[in-house]
């Protein structure tokens, strides 16, 4: 058997004022992923993690530590495990470099070559025919949640659909909302919302069935006996589920579970994989998620460490769930991006679809660094290719926002929202226009998504759609004419 090494430092260019401050954190990290073919996909949970909040600076001039041996130690078992490491030095880089790579793997990921092939009916090539290229809709979704002051808003709902192509509603269908009083469920409000996203063809994701934080729980649901509590959670996933079927695409089951445990405290340890496994009979297509706070915002959180997540996901897929997504919230306060890749490669040496599902940056700093650190946020999860959506944490509701708005209460754009506008702006191909080589075709490197092509040749036209997935090799057209 192969086992492979992976030895990852993770500096991040910062002041002298900053480090004061203690607002840096870097990864090193050494682990081995091995195949066993009972863990599933390549993934060890022994992995050493160490988050530290002061540099050792001979690591960040290049190298390893002075007058010192590299120490790379891993404790094996007794199958014969080769071992071959490459190099053992740790390399400093710039924020451009980092950019840079950035850059890279979002070519990689999102975008594919497309060749365009015009010819009239008999297969001649049609050399200088006009082509123009439009990007029609996104293959990432990218979204927000919504409150039910979107409800009947116009400007609002156009500048939501403007921007969006995905949302959850923040907290309308948790069932302190939904069932506020015992045994009056009242869903009329998620109706509207599930409405507009219906008539816009915004996806939605179903957050969510049970909250596993008491402060969130109806509070007529506290004091219930375990046998009335049985009930009342099987009514809540029958009722919820059953009306709701196939219409979110995702459902967070038992929101938070790494740091609490109200159910299963009442309902025995099994409890939270009896939850996961009713709402799968209940909606089979429907992608089942955890969805956790700090696992990707910081390592300080001993209750959720990346390790932590991947031990209750397995514990639950030994008990027979099926588990389909990773849900990651990411409440940052200064974001770490070395840290957030270390973490995402992780996660995703597991195989399955990785979301940020609440993303916002804390209200403790100033609209102008809140949009700088949404932005930093924002490139690292579009740049990792595991990560299969993005929804950001920002329902404009009376009051504001939770953390952080996006616009005014007049939907004029606030710092953290023309961040939003400008990535957006460079995620998408836009419209393309040229003409034919000499060998009839016109190329060009685009993002995911649908498009709709317009080939002119003399005073003949014809419109052709193509959908452009992920996939190494170009994807090539013929249009005739």
């Amino acid at each position: 058997m192969w086992a492979r090494i992976y030895s990852s430092v993770c500096p991040f260019p910062v002041s002298a004022k900053i480090l004061q401050a203690g607002a840096l954190q870097s990864t090193l990290s050494l682990y081995i992923l091995k195949i066993n073919e009972k863990d599933g996909p390549l993934y060890d949970s022994s992995a050493y993690t160490e988050c530290k909040f002061q540099p050792e600076m001979p690591l960040y001039n290049g190298g390893m530590l002075k007058n010192q041996e590299p120490n790379i130690e891993q404790s094996l078992d007794s199958r014969d495990i080769n071992i071959a490491i490459a190099s053992a030095s740790l390399q400093p880089f710039t924020e451009e470099q980092w950019r840079l790579n950035q850059e890279a793997k979002i070519n990689e990921a999102r975008k594919r070559a497309v060749t365009i092939h015009v010819s009239d009916r008999q297969g001649l090539e049609l050399h200088g025919a006009a082509v123009r290229v439009e990007q029609v809709s996104k293959d990432f979704p990218f979204g927000s949640a919504i409150a039910k002051t979107i409800i009947g808003n116009e400007e609002c709902q156009k500048w939501f659909v403007e921007r969006f192509n995905a949302a959850v509603f923040e907290n309308e269908l948790k069932w302190d909302a939904t069932e506020h009083i015992q045994g009056q469920v009242n869903y009329t409000i998620p109706d509207q919302m599930l409405e507009f996203v219906r008539a816009n063809q915004i996806i939605a994701r179903g957050h969510n069935i049970f909250w596993e934080n008491p402060k969130y729980t109806p509070k007529w649901v506290l004091n219930l006996t375990r046998s009335d509590l049985e009930l009342a959670v099987s009514s809540r996933i029958q009722s919820l589920m059953n009306k709701y079927k196939r219409e979110f695409v995702h459902w967070d089951v038992s929101n938070e579970m790494l740091h609490f445990d109200f159910y299963e405290e009442r309902l025995g340890a099994d409890a939270t994989l009896k939850f996961f496994k009713t709402a799968h009979e209940a909606d089979p297509l429907a992608t089942l998620f955890m969805n956790e706070f700090n696992v990707v915002e910081t390592c300080e959180d001993v209750d959720s460490t990346v390790d932590a997540y991947v031990s209750r996901m397995r514990a639950l897929k030994l008990g027979g769930v099926s588990m389909d997504g990773i849900g990651l919230q990411g409440h940052f306060d200064a974001p770490n991006s070395p840290l957030m890749r270390g973490i995402l490669d992780k996660l995703a040496t597991l195989g399955l679809p990785i979301w940020l599902t609440e993303v916002d940056i804390s209200n403790k700093f100033s609209k102008e660094t809140q949009a700088i650190y949404l932005e930093q946020v924002l490139r690292e999860g579009f740049s990792h290719p595991a990560v299969n959506g993005i929804i950001l944490w920002t329902a404009l509701r009376q009051g504001g926002c939770y953390q952080m708005c996006l616009t005014d209460g007049d939907f004029n754009n606030l710092p953290a929202g023309d961040t939003v506008d400008k990535l957006l702006k460079e995620w998408q191909t836009g419209t393309l226009e040229g003409r034919t080589d000499e060998h009839g075709s016109y190329s060009f490197f685009g993002f995911l998504g649908e498009y709709v092509v317009t080939a002119r040749y003399g005073n003949k036209t014809v419109y052709s759609t193509f959908s452009l997935s992920r996939g190494k090799e170009t994807r090539h057209l013929n249009v005739q004419l």
